[in-house]
């Protein structure tokens, strides 16, 4: 955290924290915020990240613009046909290991996850450009932890561990899953460490017309929307973040990387709604 502190001190214009949430393909939406921030040549000090929310975080961290991140997106998780020769990359025991027999929860994304990722993201923290958090669940513990140094890949992994869907990673002989599940938006991991705090909810909430029955599915993934929006909301009383975005994202599914061009041209609007609130704030501190 040295890097973005001396940055705080130093600088002559307010400075910026990003905290990017979980929320699977919705999480796609934070390009738009990304890009937006290069456009207006706004570099954060720090960044903290949940699941999906890490995993862009850990490439704007490692220089990546959010033009490159979006290029890289539909040019892999956005395609059928990449997933599948990405996969079948892995040498055949990888593979095997990876898909565990294709059984609901064997997946491991410890291993599927670097076939994936920017080869501009780094294997260890020390790579990055800019301070990075990346929370997991501590499954056992009962508690968030916030990885910040050493195995960058495997910390991403765990924070993306999306239960039922994916093997909790280890960290440490510690069991970890999807830091969502315990922190979906970490803005308060960046309190005081800059001058205005952006925070990006795609959680989102179950979607429908209020009386068809969900799905099992379904359903398993709305109750985990409803508990994170819970979590968010107490966070959100006792310090909430100076700019909190919503994009709307609730009609996608965790799941739905397919439709990525899809998620990015109905989360479009975020791109404003940003620069009409930075303006606000920092038009606000102009004036203390």
């Amino acid at each position: 955290m040295t890097q973005g502190l001396e940055t705080l001190q130093t600088s002559s214009e307010p400075t910026v924290a990003l905290a990017l949430g979980g929320g699977g393909a919705r999480g796609l939406a934070h390009i738009h915020v990304i890009e937006t921030l290069d456009e207006l040549g706004i570099r954060p000090v720090a960044i903290a990240g949940s699941s999906i929310g890490a995993i862009m975080g850990a490439g704007m961290a490692a220089g990546l613009s959010g033009a490159d991140i979006r290029a890289h997106t539909l040019a892999t998780v956005g395609r059928r046909k990449e997933i599948v020769n990405r996969l079948w990359s892995l040498r055949p025991a990888s593979f095997s290991q990876a898909v565990g027999g294709f059984r609901v929860g064997q997946f491991s994304i410890e291993r599927i996850l670097p076939a994936f990722l920017p080869d501009a993201i780094p294997k260890d923290f020390s790579g990055l450009q800019i301070p990075l958090k990346v929370m997991t669940t501590d499954y056992y513990g009962q508690t968030e932890r916030v990885c910040e140094a050493g195995d960058l890949h495997q910390a991403l992994a765990a924070s993306a561990a999306l239960p039922a869907v994916f093997m909790p990673v280890r960290i440490d002989s510690r069991v970890m899953i999807d830091g969502g599940i315990y922190n979906p938006v970490p803005f308060d991991h960046l309190t005081g460490l800059a001058d205005i705090v952006i925070a990006v909810d795609v959680v989102g909430g179950p979607d429908g017309d209020g009386e068809t029955m969900p799905s099992r599915i379904d359903s398993l993934f709305g109750a985990s929307q409803l508990m994170m929006q819970s979590i968010i909301a107490m966070k959100m009383k006792a310090n909430p973040p100076d700019i909190l975005l919503r994009p709307e994202v609730n009609r996608f599914r965790v799941m739905d990387f397919l439709r990525a061009q899809e998620v990015l041209t109905a989360t479009a609007a975020v791109k404003d709604q940003l620069k009409t609130a930075l303006d606000a704030a920092f038009s606000a501190r102009a004036r203390t």
